[in-house]
């Protein structure tokens, strides 16, 4: 292998830092590295594997104002080109214009999402506003160019997908005014990205499309009753799908400029249906049980009716575990086993109106990715994480066949911990589970990183390679895979 180091950033975290989500598995990474010619240290990269991995982290460089949420830091990408089974790799962090003012200030500007916006020494960007606009939470490749994103709303942030170099805020974010949720959907089989953006003014929720080449080409208000907390959307071939879920910040509460979201068990979940060239005239709107779901797996349509499956949770807002002790209700916040998050679907009828519910799987899982040319259509399988309970950690990957709720399962060794792990087609595949399954993986005990290949019709064989990386990484949330094809646009 071949490493470089090209920067390294100020340690400016305390010292004796004991935060559970800055330290561990989240401890965060100051250097960015060029590697050429990883080393192999298991297997081999099979030959025809020709795309990036590419992957976004939190990882906060400053102290935070009050208390730090995982979801706070600042982006870094990590992104493995794959090629005649060789590999390279190159992470950067995000050069947001936040990260910008609080390296030149030397300190934090801004409070995150569990202090009240007062705190923020500036205004800033957000759903609510008076937050930094991290664009860590999520990545995408659209038009050449690797887009990351803020969960609360941001500027669009582009790189190029390979060397990771900046390309600037993308142009067609600047018709959202409270900026770009995280989650853009991208459905290959059209070149579309669908965005959309939320916030605490009516209508409360705008969407977009942009098409192939990067043009904003569509753009309509979806009026909601209130501020709500949407995290992702769905798509179909001919549908989008809004969530208006129970969990929002209390309205009592937000009248007063406090922002607390709560649970409202009392209501139910409503679905919103909306052609993807259609306004927000054209939605119709389906009730179902109360829950909250942060990740839809796909969605797709059925005769007459709209198939949507993702992560039901049984308890969105879990007590605190008093074992955890100062920590333990930001802990619960992020615990996938203590929300109950159980792959689910929703099957929604255009003709009657009716809603049908039913659970896929009894395990707790997150964090899918399907077959990317199966997006908005019919599928059979996802590849989904499992977490360590009470911690935001993924400790396995399973491959969930929809259709009959098995689970072909591969459970990490003790202290290593997984990413969001991306399915990549072999070319020329014909089934749907024929490719590989790529996955950054870190070693805490041993203090390593590697990126590790799995077969994708076989998960519980484990990795058949691994590939070390120069420095272990931090944990982190969202990644993506981009073709060849791909990233030249």
């Amino acid at each position: 292998m071949s490493a470089r180091a090209v920067h390294t950033w100020p340690a400016r975290l305390p010292a004796d830092d004991d935060h559970p989500y800055r330290t561990g598995a989240w401890r965060p990474q100051r250097t960015e590295w060029d590697a050429d010619d990883l080393e192999v240290i298991e297997g081999a990269i099979p030959a025809e594997l020709d795309g990036v991995y590419l992957r976004n982290t939190e990882n906060p460089l400053h102290d935070a104002i009050g208390r730090y949420h995982p979801f706070d830091g600042d982006g870094m990408l990590h992104a493995l080109r794959f090629g005649g089974g060789r590999a390279s790799y190159r992470n950067r962090m995000v050069r947001t214009a936040g990260l910008a003012a609080e390296v030149a200030a030397g300190a934090p500007l801004w409070a995150g999402i569990i202090e009240p916006p007062a705190r923020s020494l500036r205004d800033g960007w957000g759903a609510r506003g008076r937050m930094k606009d991290a664009s860590s939470t999520d990545v995408v490749v659209h038009a050449g160019a690797a887009l990351t994103t803020f969960y609360q709303c941001g500027d669009v942030y582009a790189h190029d997908p390979v060397t990771l170099a900046e390309r600037g805020v993308a142009p067609w974010a600047r018709a959202f005014p409270g900026g770009v949720s995280a989650h853009p959907k991208l459905d290959p089989a059209t070149g579309e990205l669908l965005v959309w953006s939320y916030g605490t003014t009516a209508p409360y929720l705008r969407y977009g499309v942009i098409d192939r080449g990067g043009a904003l080409i569509h753009t309509a208000d979806v009026p909601l009753p209130g501020p709500r907390l949407p995290h992702d959307l769905a798509f179909t071939e001919r549908f989008v799908i809004w969530n208006d879920l129970p969990l929002y910040w209390d309205p009592t509460l937000l009248a007063q400029g406090v922002y607390r979201p709560r649970f409202h068990r009392e209501e139910r979940s409503r679905f919103g249906i909306m052609p993807r060239r259609g306004t927000g005239a054209d939605v119709r709107w389906f009730d179902a049980a109360p829950t909250y779901v942060l990740h839809w797996i796909n969605a797709y349509e059925d005769g007459d009716e709209v198939v949507l499956d993702g992560y039901f949770q049984d308890d969105p807002m879990p007590k605190p575990d008093p074992a955890d002790g100062v920590y333990g209700g930001l802990k619960r916040m992020v615990d996938l086993a203590a929300m109950g998050a159980r792959p689910y679907r929703w099957r929604f009828d255009l003709r009657t109106g009716a809603t049908r519910e039913e659970r896929l799987a009894a395990g707790i899982a997150e964090f899918p990715t399907i077959d990317p040319r199966r997006a908005g259509r019919a599928y059979r399988y996802a590849w989904q994480m499992t977490a360590r309970p009470g911690w935001f950690l993924f400790d396995g990957l399973e491959r969930l066949d929809v259709t009959t709720g098995a689970v072909d399962r591969y459970a990490f060794p003790a202290e290593v911990y997984a990413s969001e792990a991306p399915m990549v087609p072999r070319p020329g595949a014909t089934r749907e589970d024929d490719g590989w399954v790529v996955s950054f993986v870190s070693d805490v005990a041993h203090d390593t990183s590697e990126c590790q290949l799995f077969a994708a019709d076989r998960i519980a064989a484990g990795p058949i390679a691994r590939v070390r990386l120069p420095e272990r990484i931090s944990s982190g949330t969202h990644a993506c895979w981009a073709s060849a094809e791909e990233l030249d646009g």
